[in-house]
């Protein structure tokens, strides 16, 4: 009789042990799995700034009126139509380290950034212009949050202001 209870304290041991060993891997596994999924979603970020920077040019050379549609995912972040300083930025919290710290490093013609903010990192991508951007006629700040369900963004050349600066309407939906 002595035999059955020692074998079933052998089980519950051996059980929580190999459950303290699962959870230890796993605290030291999980948060460099999310850094891995943060650097895929900077990545995927660049690419759809990128996009949106090449149809903004596609749209001034096109001439006044040309317009074009582009389809996005935000899977985290947000992205931030600025119309007041005529670009558009991709922020993003995570404890992944993109670049050196308040360094401001160039990929292409977007800006990227990391700062240390309270433990955590904000990645933030940044694309400048020489023409006046709109957000849907007005030169107001727009931010388009994480959604699992995409975006469509229109950018249309609506010609030149009165100075000769092309004017290029941002209208998300």
């Amino acid at each position: 009789m002595n035999r059955g209870g020692q074998i079933w304290v052998e089980t519950v041991v051996y059980t929580l042990i190999a459950l303290t060993m699962i959870g230890a891997v796993l605290a030291f596994v999980m948060p460099r799995i999310e850094e891995i999924q943060d650097k895929a979603v900077i990545e995927q970020s660049i690419n759809v700034v990128k996009d949106i920077n090449n149809v903004v040019l596609s749209v001034v050379q096109g001439g006044a009126g040309n317009k074009r549609l582009i389809e996005t995912n935000i899977k985290k972040g947000s992205l931030i139509i600025d119309g007041k300083y005529d670009k558009i930025t991709f922020e993003m919290e995570t404890n992944y380290v993109y670049s050196e710290p308040r360094q401001e490093i160039n990929i292409g013609n977007i800006k990227a950034m990391t700062e240390d903010v309270g433990g955590t990192n904000v990645v933030t991508l940044t694309s400048s212009y020489n023409y006046d951007i709109t957000n849907s006629g007005t030169d107001q700040e727009r931010t388009i949050e994480h959604s699992t369900t995409p975006y469509t963004i229109s950018i249309e050349n609506k010609g030149e202001d009165a100075s000769g600066k092309t004017i290029v309407n941002i209208v998300v939906s």
